[in-house]
């Protein structure tokens, strides 16, 4: 196990696990995870000879959960990543990773903190440099505006999402880790729900489930949320137009640092909004950007269901900095 550590980023008070020691790498988690979602990458990026440390991102298990909706927008957010690398590396830079939510993130951490970020890695969502429209506005065009269900709408109303999550926190897990896995079958994630549908209806819970979670590993994700809730995770959702507000300031700015995106085949995060080739739209971005895999029959979860493909493609590139 790793050790663990808390803390102080400046703006909130950090839980990160630690392993290894040598120049830092950050790892920064999505929802609806942990530090924990980083399991299989601490020891391996220890032993190439770093200190590895994954963070338990605001509003998640043993890290600070401010209330308000605002304490989550992006601003505060890469203001942690920031003062975590100043807490674990002061006065030298740090290269970051993240998945799902952590790669928006570490990819906006490396913009507009460039000078604390050596190298970025982001896994699941590419970086298409500063935002034209807010994500709320092209959600509305594509889904609500239909009448079709999408889930970061239903994610608005303070208290629904977290009421439905909470009523049974092991299912709602298995059933949305699943729904959006390279293990579920085509369909899984339903395309035909409405507006006002909650958002585990339709969704299968396999049993078994795949086994790149384990029981102990639910176990472990399940004490979590049942310990801390999921209001500061979705909260995060809740700051679409705060978000493209404070951005704006950056446009033209591009990430200059060396940077590697790893994907899945089968991640719904690639297609949400239609399928397009977004390497080059990632390169005029990111002009250093040394790899773009997408993995074969992976879904969301990359690094917990492809570990080894992840972890030999993420020290390779860390080895070549």
């Amino acid at each position: 196990m790793p050790e663990f550590r808390t803390i102080d980023a400046g703006e909130a008070r950090l839980r990160v696990a630690v392993q290894g020691s040598g120049p830092l790498v950050l790892m920064v988690h999505g929802f609806p995870e942990s530090w924990y979602s980083w399991r299989h990458q601490l020891g391996p990026i220890a032993e190439a000879g770093f200190t590895a440390a994954a963070i338990d991102v605001r509003g998640y298990g043993g890290s600070d959960k401010p209330p308000a909706v605002t304490d989550y927008a992006m601003q505060h957010m890469v203001a942690d990543v920031a003062g975590a690398i100043a807490a674990l590396s002061p006065g030298e830079p740090a290269v970051i990773v993240g998945h799902d939510w952590g790669a928006p993130i570490v990819w906006n951490t490396a913009m507009t903190r460039p000078e604390v970020v050596r190298a970025v890695a982001g896994l699941s969502v590419p970086h298409f440099g500063v935002p034209t429209t807010s994500l709320r506005q092209l959600w509305e065009q594509v889904f609500t505006a239909n009448g079709r269900f999408f889930y970061q709408h239903y994610f608005q109303a303070e208290g629904v999402a977290e009421a439905e999550l909470e009523a049974d926190v092991r299912r709602s897990l298995r059933r949305f880790y699943y729904a959006i896995s390279g293990d579920a079958p085509d369909g899984s994630w339903p395309s035909d729900k409405v507006v006002g549908d909650p958002l585990l209806r339709g969704l299968p819970d396999p049993d078994p489930f795949p086994a790149w979670l384990t029981d102990a590993d639910l176990d472990y994700f399940v004490g979590e949320f049942e310990r801390s809730g999921f209001r500061g995770p979705l909260n995060r959702y809740r700051n679409p137009d705060v978000d493209f507000a404070w951005l704006q300031q950056f446009q033209g700015r591009k990430i200059e640092q060396p940077a590697l995106f790893i994907g899945g085949e089968r991640d719904l995060v690639l297609s949400m909004f239609g399928r397009n080739d977004f390497v080059p739209m990632m390169q005029a971005q990111i002009p250093d950007l040394r790899g773009h895999d997408v993995l074969p029959g992976c879904g969301h979860w990359t690094q917990q269901e492809q570990p080894a493909e992840v972890n030999e493609r993420l020290v390779a590139w860390l080895k070549g900095l």
